[in-house]
């Protein structure tokens, strides 16, 4: 687990609700704070849709929600004159690229160990900051996964152009 102080918050916040930089995320939940405060439940709710819809594969792929199709509604809880007084966004990663992660880095699991790759991005009103984190099935004595995550995660930030210092 590493956590990361975002430098530079305006361009952060552009590449997080108006762009598609975490587009490879699905969220599991969000709470925003504004003069109200929103809590929001990622999950998909499969019964939501037709018997035909539920069967598309393409349409309800995850468990949780594609964080591109939370974002737009996001932007605009968030968006304003005022800033938010905060906000707390869980992102898991997509699994298919989390499992290019395990298989690139030599770590061998059939889904059975590594549950998700987490983000957790926490905004206080005038500070962000990225936390990384691993759900697992069951308890792990090897890092590796953890690892492999934290050093991908970290090559990501490079990639986007996007400033922190390290915690």
């Amino acid at each position: 687990m590493k956590i990361y102080n975002i430098s530079d918050l305006k361009d952060f916040m552009n590449k997080l609700l108006l762009s598609d930089t975490f587009d490879y995320f699905l969220l599991e939940e969000g709470t925003i704070i504004t003069a109200n405060g929103f809590q929001i439940d990622g999950r998909v709710r499969k019964e939501f849709y037709t018997k035909e819809e539920q069967e598309d594969e393409n349409l309800c792929p995850y468990e949780f929600s594609l964080w591109k199709d939370i974002r737009p509604l996001c932007f605009q809880l968030i968006k304003g004159k005022r800033t938010p007084l905060s906000f707390k966004f869980v992102l898991l990663l997509m699994p298919a690229h989390m499992e290019k992660i395990l298989t690139n880095g030599g770590f061998s699991d059939n889904g059975s160990l590594v549950k998700a790759f987490t983000l957790t991005i926490k905004y206080d009103g005038s500070n962000a900051m990225l936390m990384t984190g691993l759900s697992t099935n069951t308890f792990l004595m090897d890092k590796t996964p953890e690892q492999l995550w934290d050093d991908a995660f970290r090559k990501f930030l490079i990639n986007r152009q996007i400033s922190w210092e390290e915690t």
